[in-house]
């Protein structure tokens, strides 16, 4: 990974746009979630969860818009890498693009859109843990399948910058599971304690 630097003008203004829209968004999502668990004041000033949760739902989606507009024209400020600028390379990222893609796609298809977007913060549980693939053969796997897209996205741009910022979205990824998991865990420990009290 430190080879990369020598490839990467890290002080560029684009590159550190897009390294602050990456850590920003699982800092705004999370942060958001856990104040509308504590307070329920998104749920009332929208009239319902379900309201809430879409609208921020909303808000996410287009922070991701933004985040990969901001990561394409930060590959696009700085060189290419040689050595990666050839068509195996290029199918190789394509392959890998489709498969996270797959693991997006099919992470909300069995999520749904509450269950995406951070609706057990608003109180919108599912009846059961989500077990079906792409969670039977990987944990947390639109996180992961979304970072598989923007591996696969800068290695079809022989990118260097990109695959650093791909090592962002990764580590960013990862912190974010580490607040969200046993947070999450709970929120659904306290609904097994309710049920069991009734």
């Amino acid at each position: 990974m430190a080879w990369l630097f020598g490839y990467v003008d890290v002080t560029d203004s684009a590159f550190i746009v897009a390294t602050l829209s990456i850590a920003f968004n699982p800092l705004f999502w999370n942060m958001v979630a856990r104040w509308e668990h504590n307070t329920r004041a998104l749920s009332r000033v929208f009239g319902s969860p379900h309201a809430a949760c879409y609208c921020l739902g909303a808000v996410i989606l287009l922070l991701n818009c933004v985040r990969s507009h901001c990561f394409t024209e930060a590959m696009k400020s700085q060189p290419k890498l040689e050595g990666l600028d050839c068509h195996w390379a290029y199918y190789l990222g394509l392959a890998i693009l489709a498969v996270g893609t797959l693991f997006v796609t099919t992470s909300f298809l069995a999520l749904g859109f509450t269950g995406t977007f951070l609706g057990d913060y608003f109180g919108i549980l599912m009846e059961a843990k989500v077990t079906s693939f792409p969670f039977s053969i990987l944990d947390n796997p639109m996180y992961w399948g979304s970072t598989a897209v923007y591996l696969g996205w800068s290695l079809m741009h022989a990118s260097p910058a990109g695959l650093l910022l791909t090592a962002v979205v990764a580590i960013s990824y990862t912190i974010a599971m580490l607040y969200e998991g046993p947070f999450t865990e709970e929120i659904y420990r306290q609904k097994q304690k309710g049920v069991k009290s009734k």
